[in-house]
């Protein structure tokens, strides 16, 4: 026991703190920023606290059983008993009891800086000068964790004022590349971004988020991809048939021609050096995927993260509607994107209108509220699949091997939208070096493009 008041420590209070840690997965996320080893009174705990921090920081998970080499390997003396006795303590208000512990070590500070105060006051073997400097930095690190989180109105304009001379300078804004100048022109995926890509069943979300994926990988970025749908390999399936520009129907199911061989060899070697990352646990739940996505974070540094697709993704809430838990969700992904500074790319169907196939963010499918908690919403419409004519300004554009990329929200960016190239056999979006125009003589798509 440390040599501070005892009254000043809540043994109950660090036992349920750490046995919800121990046993509570993502636990260690919500008191992180609150807690400091020197939160807890109890040596042991203090220890354990700091075996804690440790594998949160090599992004593994620490439980009751994963923790006894952790603890070992710091020469900390326990036995078994005592940590499962700590696991059978645990509350539901965990971020309330670390912020008792918090004001506890904040109030034990005080009492040891009080105590320095009363010592050096009584007596002149020190400068008052020093005395009262020491007393001021004591008092500033007891309370300047906060101070680290609060920036001024000055802090950003600087930020704002660096935008804008780098603007006039022609320095693009740092961000992920997708392969499409329209989107990257206007600085790409951004850092702490949420943006959500619609569309209509089997018009080609998942393609166009392997797209991105491909070239953005290409360029350097590290990018990690959650599908409820598809397996990793059924993923690398896809991006191997870009690359070779096979169809997928031929390298899952027939032999390769030796020019096919050639090309899949090329494409293999390509793929396997790219910075693409798959959990392939079977789950939807929006918990473990946040806890992967910390994980890969610390241990590969990604940049970004693809989620296939968000109706699929589960929220331990209770009575909730399937549109409340879809708004937490998208919530969710928004601010870890914002804490972990990633992008993230998550899929979303739209609700089928058959008398007008052209998509808007009315028909986001289970809850409006995905696109207000977005930064940027990228709908697709592909008219060919429906067998129609594209909508005004692009009338005249040939369908046939088009989409449609309408970039509908735009925090930052502003709304627009541009024509892209979709190869169906290969599954591949692509940037169109010119638009196709459509034949005067064409009459066999419906004029009416709803």
């Amino acid at each position: 026991m440390k040599n501070v008041n005892h009254y000043l420590s809540d043994k109950e209070c660090e036992l349920c703190v750490l046995g919800t840690l121990l046993v509570e997965r993502n636990a260690i996320h919500q008191v992180r920023e609150l807690l400091a080893p020197k939160s807890f009174y109890i040596n042991f705990h203090e220890e354990i606290y700091c075996a804690i921090l440790a594998m949160t920081d090599r992004g593994d998970r620490a439980d009751i059983v994963s923790i006894m080499p952790e603890l070992k390997k710091r020469n900390v003396e326990f036995t078994p008993f005592e940590l499962a006795s700590i696991t059978q303590n645990h509350t539901f208000d965990l971020v309330q009891y670390a912020c008792r512990l918090n004001e506890l070590e904040k109030r034990r500070s005080l009492y040891e800086l009080g105590q320095y105060l009363v010592s050096n006051g009584s007596n002149e073997s020190e400068d008052i000068e020093e005395i009262v400097q020491s007393a001021n930095d004591k008092l500033s690190s007891i309370f300047g964790g906060l101070e680290n989180h609060v920036k001024t109105a000055s802090d950003y304009m600087t930020e704002v004022y660096q935008r804008v001379n780098d603007n006039l300078n022609s320095i693009s804004t740092p961000g992920t590349l997708t392969g499409f100048s329209a989107i990257d022109s206007k600085g790409g995926f951004q850092p702490t971004n949420l943006i959500i890509c619609a569309a209509e069943s089997s018009q080609g979300k998942t393609a166009f988020a392997n797209a991105v994926t491909l070239s953005a990988t290409k360029a350097g970025a590290k990018i990690a991809f959650y599908s409820m749908e598809m397996s990793g390999s059924q993923l690398m399936t896809r991006l191997a048939a870009i690359e070779s520009s096979i169809p997928v129907s031929v390298l899952t199911n027939e032999k390769l021609t030796s020019e096919q061989l050639k090309n899949f060899d090329v494409s293999v070697a390509s793929l396997s050096k790219l910075g693409i990352y798959f959990d392939d646990r079977s789950t939807s739940s929006i918990e473990t995927i946040l806890a992967s996505i910390r994980s890969l974070v610390i241990k590969h540094q990604i940049q970004g993260v693809v989620i296939d697709y968000m109706q699929i993704l589960t929220v331990n809430k209770k009575g909730g509607s399937t549109e409340e838990s879809i708004a937490e969700a998208a919530r969710r992904l928004k601010n870890i994107a914002k804490e972990l500074n990633i992008w993230i790319l998550a899929l979303s169907q739209l609700s089928r209108d058959s008398t007008n196939p052209v998509p808007s963010v009315n028909r986001l499918r289970g809850s409006g509220q995905i696109n207000e908690a977005a930064d940027m919403t990228i709908l697709i419409y592909r008219p060919e699949a429906y067998n129609k004519r594209y909508p005004e300004p692009f009338q005249s554009t040939n369908p046939k091997g088009t989409a449609l990329i309408d970039i509908a929200k735009g925090r930052n960016v502003g709304v627009f939208k541009f024509i892209a190239g979709f190869n169906a056999v290969t599954t591949h979006f692509y940037e169109l070096n010119e638009r196709p125009i459509l034949p005067f003589t064409e009459n066999k798509l419906d004029d009416n493009p709803f």
